[in-house]
């Protein structure tokens, strides 16, 4: 067994928040040393991701906070500080609008963008119509099975109309993005130790002190912070992490699915990011003028939880493919739905109430990031300079939770409180 001190902190996890917290801590000047079981940066569930980032939330911080890593997002070669030729990740603006459904979202949303103080339109349906070109606008929901014969159903009434947020958008390779991050941190000094799976986290005396990989090495750190997506669950209840968790944590597989748009529908021009809680879906354009399709969280669609990360079947599934397929094309009456299944899929890391944990552990040097998955992607950029903070404050004796967390290019606070172990969860939550 060899054994080396390797970093002032050690990352595990390199996906978009783990390449966003070690460039973060390398431009620092910190020591960093990130390992990741896969081959490649962003190979986890970040790959999975839709690449969503929208600034709309059901509270009041967590839009701040995505607004103001949307504007990142929006300078993206500045951030990352692009060299020439270098292949980049690029944010798309299209806009989200999301549907009036009826279940009270909206207004939640509406209220924590106002009180954010960021800038929405509200639609009416005559608007809604002439800006979604080709959708059947009349109230289907609430969500049903494509089993169930009300689903096909004729309703006569009309969605009264949705709202509007200008600022969101997408970034199609999500992978690449976590690249790029990735990158900018080795410039900064970071090393990158890809194909290292950890066995354990290295623990003595109350203090975490590095991480054992699976091959019997040992590299030591004087700070470790998990942000291994849904790996580290298992890592923290190694070493008994979680005992004192008020928020618990799950694995779930998602399929998101790539389903041609009608011809006449210039998605790539005229396409947007559209939550659709009336039939329980959620898409954005994709490239070759299609959309991309997953669940919005419907509760008859249930949930598929994995125990083991490591078993997962990665093939679509025909249910879930003809559910949002056949929901799509509800909505998008043109729509003609192939026979040829094509999508990706993922495990999500997720919270009780899908907000994530940024925070640290009952032992002392041991952080971690959680809960991110399929919701926290949008706001990755950010994430890696506040999870900087935290770890610098709790490494110098300041309890990170007595003092703002902030975003130094504009000196916004925000509380930590939200993002904490021991917070009590509201369940029911919308996904971040």
């Amino acid at each position: 067994m060899t054994s080396t001190t390797e970093a002032d902190v050690l990352v595990v996890g390199a996906g978009v928040i783990g390449a966003a917290a070690a460039l973060a801590l390398a431009r620092a000047g910190r020591r960093v040393v990130v390992v990741d079981r896969a081959r490649g940066v962003g190979h986890g569930s970040t790959s999975s991701s839709a690449g969503i980032v929208r600034i709309h939330a059901s509270d009041p911080q967590s839009c701040l906070l995505a607004a103001e890593a949307t504007a990142i997002w929006e300078d993206w070669p500045a951030f990352v500080e692009a060299e020439p030729g270098q292949a980049l990740a690029r944010f798309e603006r299209c806009g989200s609008v999301i549907l009036d459904a009826g279940n009270g979202y909206v207004e939640t949303v509406a209220a924590a963008l106002q009180a954010a103080g960021l800038a929405f339109e509200r639609w009416d349906l005559p608007e809604l119509s002439e800006r979604l070109p080709g959708a059947d606008l009349r109230r289907f929901g609430p969500p049903r099975s494509v089993d169930d014969p009300a689903f096909w159903s004729e309703p006569t009434d009309y969605l009264p109309g949705a709202l509007y947020t200008a600022a969101s958008g997408y970034v199609a390779d999500p992978a690449l993005a976590a690249e790029n991050l990735m990158t900018a941190a080795r410039r900064h000094g970071a090393r990158v130790r890809l194909g290292s799976a950890v066995r354990t986290i290295l623990v003595e005396a109350g203090r975490a002190h590095g991480v054992e990989l699976a091959d019997g090495e040992r590299v030591h750190a004087d700070a470790v912070l998990v942000a291994a997506g849904p790996h580290t669950d298992a890592l923290l209840r190694r070493v008994e992490a979680t005992a004192d968790f008020a928020v618990g944590t799950r694995r779930l597989r998602e399929e998101l699915h790539h389903i041609p748009a009608p011809p006449a529908l210039d998605v790539g021009r005229r396409g947007v990011h559209l939550v659709d809680g009336d039939l329980g879906i959620n898409l954005r354009p994709e490239s070759g003028n299609a959309f991309l399709v997953g669940g919005d969280g419907a509760a008859v669609d249930g949930e598929t939880p994995v125990a083991d990360p490591d078993a997962v079947d990665t093939e679509v599934t025909a249910g879930a493919w003809e559910r949002n397929a056949l929901r799509l094309a509800r909505r998008f009456p043109d729509l003609g739905v192939p026979a040829r299944r094509r999508g990706v899929v993922g495990l999500y890391d997720v919270t009780d109430d899908w907000l994530p944990i940024y925070d640290r552990t009952w032992i002392d040097g041991l952080f971690v990031a959680m809960g991110t998955s399929g919701n926290q992607f949008k706001t990755a950029p950010l994430v890696g300079e506040l999870l900087r903070q935290i770890v610098e404050l709790q490494m110098s004796g300041t309890d990170h939770t007595a003092v703002p967390l902030t975003n130094p290019l504009t000196g916004t606070a925000f509380a930590a409180q939200q993002f904490s172990r021991l917070r009590s969860p509201a369940i029911g939550g919308s996904r971040g």
